[in-house]
Parts: structure tokens; C-alpha cells; sequence
């Protein structure tokens, strides 16, 4: 350390000199808070501090490749003194309260790209709690929509060093959630609380930090651990591990020329491998054929073969996290983790992202945040298996379990297991948050940076709190009878194969201009369906174009998109649809812009009871 340097310093802040001690603490006032950021002096760390005009400049060099030029105006710095490390039992480790985070870019160049990572400089004020931390790296913006459309936005950072922040296990790779349409800061805290609490694996923690980016105000922030494969994160083995999401933004719908992800062999589902990365095509076949396996056993209700490829605990605690949340998100889907150990079991986890849940209005995505509205809508229905009562009509994957009566069974005693205390104690955990984050002021000072989070909302923070609390209350006591009364599990598809024992056919008209909604309907006979089949269907399909099932695509309790070669599809490569009003009466349309007059495209539905089933095929001429 030079301490001519340092001493012109102190004669420039009017300071006396004094020995240096193991951290430097620069001080700003700033709303009338005293805020410290401190930066680490070690004999391992040469640390230089230069003052050109107003600014001071930190320059930490020795154990980075390259110099990082960290400027603070002077004018806005109240003082600077020393102060030692503390000992573990001098530390207070109270993790509920707000921490400073002072983030500090190469040359103050703003932060404006997910893609591109900008030199920093990066220290937090443990606050007498936690060590402090001061160190370098980069950052670079994150998420999808809440980067798109908030202007709060949210990062990523990486350390050039594995570090402990706040408490938490050493790691390079850290985010920060800026929890822009969620006006409690609650929703992922109550989640990650209540996941760890149920035993979902490596459950990520939470620390709130107010944040400082190149000396600016920028808000309430959630910092919180990556998900990926490391020691201290998922601990599998980073070369034969896996670990995947399913996820409609990663998945091979809106990033088709990824080499990471694929749709699933059974259930069409959009899944991305996030670790191993850089697969050959061989390699990326592989893992889809394997999962293919879990995929034939869940098909087939076979809880044997399933309990040997899946944990079926953590299978059904991501089901009732969802659910009781009420995170519509599994039904595009998006960020979902599942993770295998080579040789292992694929596993559900680490949970992420839940302010889509809570009964988001999604009709307020880009100008508001509405949430609580109704606790009554419901996933997977009354009935999972069919969906009946369902509000979404989700991937079977997610259902086909709920025609196994041992699963049902273990479905049932789990939640009865959680019930009592689901909501108490992990609202309790989440309220000593809320009570921190009021108390030292973090929220209000966030809604005066961020007024616009507000918008549409009535009411502010501490009656949104209160809605909050209410509905996880209701919600959980509803839940008690729906899952209660769900169906034992019948098993109606034996052993996953069903016998075609007649095909109906039907011929319609679709008119090009009217596109998605048709005024015709698909009308079928069931009586007929009953006699063919000896009783009532109990399920409806789509079929793809050789015979096998397809994904439900459509928005009603029945149906699906198809593409032009006959075989169900997302929505956007679809060109007709079938959307059941019920089991006997079909609606139907097209793609403006994807079918052409004059096409012709074949699609086909096929009713179930047990395992017997009538196809239906439909003929549809564009017009």
C-alpha cells in the first residue's frame, strides 16, 4: 500500500492519518443513512488509492489479470476511516436485515446487455452480521421478461475469486433479483423458505441488499446463489453430471438454433442441458433418448419403473410447490431444474422463479402487479389425471402420475404431512424479512426509486403484505379438500398401451379469413363412442401422425395445435387446432399464417377407456 497516496487523501477529506487495519470504510449519508463501503487491505491485495480532481480511485490489481479503475466522487463521501476484521463471535449473523452492495463498472460504463460482461468492482457491507466483502469481477444483465419490460433490471455477477457473501457457501457466480413486479419482495423468499422447509434439494438462500451501482441509488435487490453444477451448489460431478431445465425461453421453440436443448421423445416437452455444455449432436440424442425412458414410465402409470429413473419425492413436492404457489409457469413451461448424477435418478430442483405464481394477472405483465385476486384456481383440477376444473391444460407429463394409486396415495400423505405448518412457519420465516426490511427503511426507499412499481396497485407494500399472508391462508385450507378428494388413481391405461377398435372419420370446412375462431363445431355422437368402447371415455388424446400420442397444445381441456404434417405442435408451427367445449363437442380453426387456401391437413383424437380407444379423424380443407 503507498501511503503518501493514502496520506493525500486524508489531507484532501480533511482526515488525520492514521494506521491502516485490514478494512478502508468510505462513508456517505444518503437519505440519512450512513452507508459503508469497504474495501479489504491485505498483504495478498495491493490496494493503491489515487485522487485525481474529485475523485478517489481504488485500484485492486495483484491477484487480477486486469487493473479495475474503481472511481467514487469525493464530494459524496463523508469520511474515511479503518476498522479490523471481526471474529465469528463478534458477528451477529442476523440474515433477515438489508446489506449495502456497492457495484462499481469499469469506467462507470452502464450495464445495458445480457450477453456481454463488464469489468467490475463489487464490495457489501456486512453491517456487524457478516464479513464484509470487497473483490472483482464481472457483471452483465440477466433474466427475460423482467429484463425486457422493467426498468428495474436484474444482474449476474461473477467473482475472479470463490467467495463466502453475506454467510452464504463460497462460489464465483451469484444473481441479483430485482423483483420488480412482486411489490412485497416476498414471493421468491416465501418460496426458496418453504422449499427448503418441505426438503427440496439444494434450496437456494436469501440475502436483501440495497444496491449502489456507480454511486447511484438502485434499489432493493435479492441476492442469491446460481443454479449449476459446483461444490457448493448442486454437488454432482461437473463432467457426468446433468442438469437440465424445461423451459420455453431456453427450449427449442424460441432458441431453435441452440445446441443445448430439444423436445422431448414422449411428451414434446422443451428441455436445455445447462451443464455438460458444448454437447456434440450424439451427445444431446443421448440424454433425450434416456429421458425418453422416464418419459414411456410415467406414460404408462408404472410407479416401479418411475420410482427407479425419478425421485419421486421431490417429483411431487416441485407438483405441490407449484400448486400451492399456484405458478402457472409450469404450463409453458419455464424454469424448472432437474438434475441426474450419472447413474443416478433424475431429481427435481433446485426451485427458481415465483412471481409469476401468487395468482398473477397476467394481463398486467408489462404496466402493473396485480396478484391475490382468487385463491380457488387450480393447476391440475379436481381430477389431475384428466384435468377436470383445471385452469391451464398442462403437459401430461406433469399428470399421468395421478392415474397410479400408489402415487396418489403418496401424493396425499405427503401433503397431509405438510399441512399444518405449510403456511405458518414458512410465513413466520418470511415475515422476519418483511419486518427488517420495513423497520430499516428498504422498502420505502425502493418505491421512491422505483415509483412506477406501484402502478395499478391501490394500495402499497404493507397491505400488499397483508393480501399475501391472506390468500397463502385460504389457498392452503382449499387445497386440503382438493387434494383430499382427488381420485385414488384407476390406472385406466393398464400398462401405458391402448387397442384401436374403430376409427370415426369427419370432413370440415375451415375458412381461411375467419382464422383462429371458426364458427362451425365438431359435434360427435356419444353414444356411439360408449357402445364402441363399453362404457364412457375417460380420456381424450391427440395422436400424432404415426399413431403415437401427442402433447396437448391447445388452451382447452382438450385438444392440440397440428403442424402441416399432421403431428401436434406448438401453437406458432401449428396450422389447424382442435379445443374441446366438452368431451363431444370440438371448436376449431387455423393459423392465418401458416395455412394456405386450398390445404388439406388430417388430424386425429383418440377416446380412451382403459385400454381401448376410438380414433377420430378429421379432414380439414382450408378455404
Amino acid at each position: 500500500m503507498k501511503k503518501y497516496l493514502l496520506a493525500f487523501i486524508m489531507a484532501y477529506m480533511g482526515e488525520s492519518y492514521a494506521t491502516a487495519q485490514e478494512w478502508m470504510r468510505l462513508h456517505r449519508t444518503y437519505e440519512g443513512v450512513d452507508w459503508t463501503m469497504p474495501i479489504k487491505i491485505e498483504e495478498s491485495t495491493e490496494v493503491q488509492f489515487q485522487a485525481a480532481g474529485s475523485k478517489l480511485h481504488s485500484v485492486i490489481a495483484k491477484d487480477s489479470e486486469t487493473e479495475i479503475s474503481v472511481p467514487y466522487d469525493l464530494t459524496q463521501l463523508d469520511s474515511i476511516d479503518f476498522a479490523p476484521s471481526l471474529t465469528d463471535a463478534e458477528k451477529g449473523h442476523n440474515h433477515y436485515r438489508p446489506f449495502a452492495m456497492y457495484i462499481t463498472t469499469e469506467e462507470e460504463t452502464p450495464i445495458t446487455e445480457r450477453e456481454t460482461w463488464l469489468r467490475c468492482h463489487i464490495s457489501i457491507d456486512g453491517r456487524g452480521e457478516y464479513s464484509n466483502f470487497s473483490g472483482t469481477g464481472q457483471i452483465r444483465g440477466r433474466g427475460n421478461s423482467s429484463w425486457e419490460w422493467y426498468d428495474k433490471k436484474p444482474y449476474k455477477f461473477k467473482l475472479d475469486t470463490k467467495s463466502k457473501l453475506l454467510g452464504l457457501d463460497k462460489a464465483k457466480n451469484w444473481n441479483l433479483l430485482a423483483n420488480y413486479r412482486d411489490v412485497t419482495d416476498l414471493m421468491n423468499t416465501f418460496a426458496f423458505e418453504t422449499a427448503r422447509w418441505m426438503g427440496m434439494p439444494h434450496t437456494n438462500h436469501t440475502r436483501y441488499v440495497e444496491v449502489f451501482l456507480n454511486r447511484q441509488y438502485i434499489g432493493l435487490y435479492q441476492l442469491t446463489e446460481k443454479i449449476e453444477i459446483k461444490q457448493n451448489r448442486i454437488p454432482i460431478s461437473e463432467t457426468e453430471g446433468l442438469l437440465m431445465s424445461f423451459d420455453q425461453d431456453d427450449g427449442p421453440s424460441l432458441s431453435p438454433y441452440d445446441g443445448d436443448n430439444f423436445w422431448s421423445k414422449v411428451f414434446n416437452l422443451p428441455l436445455c442441458v445447462k451443464s455438460p455444455e458444448n454437447l456434440t449432436p450424439e451427445q444431446l440424442d443421448s440424454i433425450r433418448e434416456d429421458f425418453a425412458q422416464l418419459e414411456t414410465a410415467v406414460k404408462a402409470h408404472d410407479y416401479a419403473a418411475v420410482d427407479a429413473l425419478m425421485d419421486i419425492p421431490s417429483f411431487i413436492g416441485i407438483l405441490q410447490l407449484h400448486e400451492f404457489l399456484y405458478n402457472v409457469e409450469i404450463d409453458a413451461p419455464r424454469s424448472l431444474y432437474m438434475f441426474k448424477e450419472k447413474g443416478g435418478k433424475y431429481t427435481f430442483g433446485p426451485v427458481w422463479d415465483w412471481d409469476a405464481g401468487f395468482d398473477f394477472d397476467w394481463g398486467t405483465m408489462t404496466t402493473g402487479h396485480r396478484f391475490f385476486t382468487d385463491y380457488r384456481e387450480l393447476i391440475y383440477g379436481n381430477d389431475p389425471l384428466k384435468g377436470t376444473g383445471a385452469a391451464y391444460n398442462i403437459n401430461k407429463f406433469w399428470r399421468e402420475m395421478f392415474g397410479n394409486a400408489t402415487f396418489v396415495k403418496q401424493y396425499k400423505d405427503t401433503w397431509n404431512t405438510l399441512s399444518d405448518s405449510i403456511y405458518l412457519r414458512n410465513w413466520a420465516e418470511t415475515m422476519k424479512y418483511a419486518d427488517a426490511l420495513t423497520t430499516e427503511g428498504a422498502y420505502s426507499r425502493d418505491l421512491r426509486r422505483w415509483p412506477m412499481r406501484t402502478n395499478n396497485i391501490i394500495h402499497q407494500t404493507q397491505t400488499e403484505i397483508q393480501k399475501m399472508s391472506n390468500w397463502l391462508r385460504d389457498r392452503k385450507d382449499y387445497l386440503d379438500d382438493i387434494i383430499a378428494n382427488y381420485p385414488d388413481g384407476n390406472d385406466d391405461i393398464i400398462d401405458g398401451n391402448v387397442t384401436v377398435v374403430a376409427t370415426l372419420t369427419k370432413t370440415q370446412s375451415v375458412n381461411y379469413a375467419t382464422g383462429y375462431s371458426q364458427s362451425g363445431k365438431i359435434s360427435l355422437n356419444r353414444n356411439e363412442i360408449s357402445a364402441i368402447l363399453g362404457g364412457a371415455p375417460t380420456d381424450l388424446v391427440p395422436l400424432n401422425a404415426d399413431g403415437t400420442e401427442g402433447n396437448n397444445t391447445a388452451a382447452g381441456t382438450y385438444g392440440a395445435w397440428f403442424d402441416d404434417e399432421g403431428n401436434t405442435n406448438d401453437w406458432g408451427w401449428g396450422h389447424v387446432y382442435i379445443e374441446s367445449d366438452n368431451l363431444y363437442s370440438w371448436s376449431y380453426g387455423c393459423h392465418p399464417s401458416n395455412c394456405r387456401r386450398g390445404d388439406t391437413h388430417t388430424v386425429t383424437l383418440q377416446y380412451r377407456l382403459k385400454n381401448k380407444a376410438v380414433n377420430v379423424r378429421v379432414t380439414f380443407n382450408v378455404q
